[in-house]
């Protein structure tokens, strides 16, 4: 009886959120993977150890085609964490699961666009630090951000005092300020807020992207390469350019 009661017990749930990008299909479909196989060409490491939602409601496919579409994303190392934009009744055996209640939509940009689905605390978080309570929050990292590790704060802006290693993320809100050396990923104004800039002493960027607009390493002209920059967005344009 007491180990059928543990055995009870450890079966317990709670409801957890995550980071995903959020890709959304156009048709042809055909050619909507041939961008994918673009940018995955200039970026082998795009989605590396990032899971994915697919959104769909832009489109209606049939179930045969959803599941070739998976497998197709598959194919290319996109791990699917879920479907949302479809009705729960059309779920099929095969399917991902459903996903809802996503947080932090943003509109479709280039080829792909990212979007932030639902946010975690991650691991190496800090304190944001409040001035008053009229102002956004911020939140100071005094330490590298090492490859790797990820740093998510939607409530505002992020300032990392050293460098972000190869591999390593921070998503912001708000605005980035690294005022080391940029390696890894910078993704800012990931709830929707087109006013956010991206700032860095050296830019060795592998990404950067403010709301749903991005560049990846092979964007970045080599004359903005290991100096200091900023990154906007002009209209539907992301600009970079030399602050130096």
């Amino acid at each position: 009886m007491s180990s059928v009661l543990r055995q009870r017990q450890s079966l317990m749930f709670r409801p957890r959120s995550y980071m995903a990008f959020a890709i959304t299909p156009q048709t042809p479909i055909p050619d909507w993977l041939a961008d994918i196989d673009a940018t995955l060409e200039r970026s082998k490491g795009f989605f590396s150890g990032h899971p994915v939602a697919l959104d769909l409601s832009g489109i209606n496919l049939s179930t045969a085609a959803i599941l070739e579409l998976v497998a197709d994303l598959q194919k290319r190392g996109i791990c699917i964490l879920g479907i949302e934009g479809i009705d729960p009744a059309k779920w099929q055996p095969g399917f991902p699961s459903i996903l809802r209640s996503g947080r932090g939509t943003l509109p479709a940009g280039p080829s792909v666009a990212n979007e932030t689905v639902a946010a975690k605390p991650p691991e190496h978080r800090q304190t944001p630090r409040q001035t008053k309570q009229s102002e956004p929050a911020s939140l100071l990292i005094e330490d590298p951000v090492r490859s790797g590790q990820s740093v998510v704060f939607m409530e505002g802006d992020v300032t990392v005092l050293g460098s972000v290693g190869s591999g390593a993320e921070i998503i912001a809100g708000g605005s980035i300020h690294v005022y080391g050396t940029l390696r890894g990923r910078a993704l800012a104004g990931a709830t929707g807020n087109a006013r956010a800039r991206i700032f860095c002493r050296r830019v060795e960027a592998e990404l950067l992207a403010v709301d749903s607009y991005y560049r990846t390493a092979d964007d970045i002209e080599d004359s903005l390469r290991r100096r200091s920059v900023q990154a906007w967005l002009e209209g539907d344009s992301l600009k970079i350019s030399a602050m130096n």
